[in-house]
């Protein structure tokens, strides 16, 4: 058994993980525009290049699922965030188009991996601490990329890209090498219960694993109709300034990080059912706000409110995925990650198919409809709840 202290340990040290992989993720920004002059590309094989990344990553995440139900979350976590250190150079250094795409395909694919892997370790600390606390550590990982975005674009300004590569990789392999020791195992009797799951194949076959993983889709995709079009609806419909039209995701992306600090003490008092039903009720509200706003400055409040729903759905739905029984926790949200990473792949290119013809009002009132249909079915995420404290 393990006792609390370690569990304590335990939390702060996935926390540091989720902060190393966001932390990563916000680095690899900024030097996306300046692989069109550095290969002299088009924005359309830049495309296909951040495709490539994306698909790398949704790809690998069924297999890291086996990996964790093989060899227990703890390792596969330590192998893929020191994998993730040298990913970056890699790409930033890559000396020809053909290495760029395999070098991104592998960055997406590392990264990918390593967010199954932290997710599954930080139900293991939820289990071991009796109490929920995967909203947060999503927070660190939104922290993480607000630092290494915006840290990594003035190194770049002032040194190089090649040395903020340089950069952001030690500062990943600092975090990574200090949490590591720390992180928390999976018990004897841990281990004995994912051995005597069945050996399933790479897609569970469990049709509830996969209504969860929906679920998550359709929670997934209204943050990316926030992040890739709300600056031109808001510019194009609405007529706001280039400086206000900007603000739109700015103070979406702020209160969903303010409110996943703040989710666990509310999931922990509510229970994960009624935070979920209540966080999609607001996030719908807050979409169809946006989408009936009559100014630039509703439409921001709107969204504003949208990203406090949105907040906890994500983390809730993981840990509901890392708990489902019958399947070990890496697989459940190895399943539910790859669905719902799929929506920020379909979402950019589908929604501005819609909205070229239907407009971007109807568009987000339709994604206010996907958020209510979560809250109809938050009773799926009951599981998340399941978590039991190891020792008192």
């Amino acid at each position: 058994m393990q006792d609390i202290s370690a569990a304590r340990r335990g939390r702060w040290a996935v926390a540091a993980m989720f902060l190393a992989n966001g932390f990563t993720m916000g680095a690899w920004a900024p030097q996306i525009p300046l692989l069109l002059p550095r290969h002299d590309i088009t924005e359309f094989t830049l495309g296909l290049l951040i495709l490539v990344l994306g698909l790398g990553a949704v790809a690998s995440m069924l297999f890291s699922g086996k990996l964790i139900a093989r060899y227990g979350n703890r390792a596969v976590l330590r192998v893929f965030a020191l994998s993730i250190v040298p990913v970056l150079p890699a790409v930033v250094f890559a000396p020809d188009l053909i290495v760029l795409a395999l070098m991104m395909a592998a960055l997406g694919a590392l990264i990918g991996c390593m967010d199954v892997a932290m997710n599954a370790n930080a139900v293991e600390v939820e289990r071991g601490m009796g109490r929920a606390i995967m909203s947060s550590s999503h927070g660190f990982w939104s922290l993480g990329g607000f630092f290494g975005g915006a840290l990594g674009g003035w190194i770049i300004k002032h040194w190089g890209a090649e040395a903020q590569a340089i950069w952001a990789a030690a500062v990943a392999a600092i975090i990574v090498l200090a949490a590591m020791p720390f992180l928390l195992g999976e018990t004897a009797e841990q281990k004995a219960a994912t051995a005597a799951h069945p050996r399933a194949g790479l897609l569970p076959r469990d049709p509830a694993i996969w209504l969860l993983g929906l679920l998550a889709l359709f929670s997934m995709v209204p943050e990316g109709a926030v992040l890739d079009w709300a600056a031109l609806y808001l510019s194009t419909e609405l007529d706001a300034d280039l400086a206000r039209s900007g603000l739109a995701f700015a103070f979406f992306s702020g209160a969903m990080a303010l409110m996943r600090f703040a989710g666990d003490s509310v999931r922990n008092r509510f229970g994960a059912v009624r935070t979920l039903r209540v966080s999609g009720l607001v996030a719908a509200a807050g979409m169809m706000g946006g989408a009936l706003a009559p100014t630039d400055i509703a439409a921001i409040a709107s969204f504003t409110i949208a990203g406090l729903g949105v907040a906890n759905m994500v983390p809730i739905m993981f840990s509901a995925a890392g708990n489902h029984p019958g399947l070990s926790p890496g697989a459940g949200i190895a399943a539910v990650t790859m669905m719902g990473y799929c929506g920020i792949l379909v979402a950019p290119s589908t929604i501005g198919f819609v909205a070229e013809h239907v407009g971007f009002r109807v568009t987000y009132g339709t994604l206010s409809l996907l958020l209510v249909v979560v809250a109809l079915y938050a009773t799926r995420t009951a599981a998340a709840d399941g978590a039991r404290p190891l020792a008192a």
